[in-house]
């Protein structure tokens, strides 16, 4: 940050308390719900900057295209053409985070594909 910056959002935050702006915030007095309770307290902020912002670590990505595919195969008909595809593509990404959850290269490659778009995303 900018010196003196954290400063001055202080002083306007503690002006803005005393003149009572914070008080009629909804849930004011109750604690923060996260949604991401496996996560760690410490780093349940920045999880939830990068989830807005769009970024989402690769498996919850994938999680995310496998509900949307089961979705889609709930709407499609038992003998529809498309409910094969739409299970060639579930079984697809049920393989895709299968290798980005083991212990491999696989999950190294993603961890990299995804720390080098956070990268670009804040310069």
């Amino acid at each position: 940050m900018i010196p003196g910056f954290e400063a001055i959002v202080e002083e306007r935050i503690k002006a803005a308390q005393k003149q009572g702006r914070f008080d009629n915030l909804e849930g004011k007095g109750k604690p923060l719900l996260f949604e991401d309770s496996h996560v760690p307290n410490d780093l349940r902020l920045a999880h939830k900057i990068l989830k807005n912002a769009g970024f989402l670590p690769p498996e919850v990505e994938i999680r995310k295209q496998m509900t949307h595919v089961r979705e889609l195969m709930d709407q499609a008909g038992e003998t529809s053409a498309d409910q094969a595809k739409l299970h060639k593509r579930l079984n697809y990404l049920m393989a895709k985070l299968d290798a980005v959850r083991s212990t491999g290269p696989g999950n190294t490659l993603a961890r990299d594909q995804y720390r080098t778009s956070l990268l670009r995303k804040i310069k």
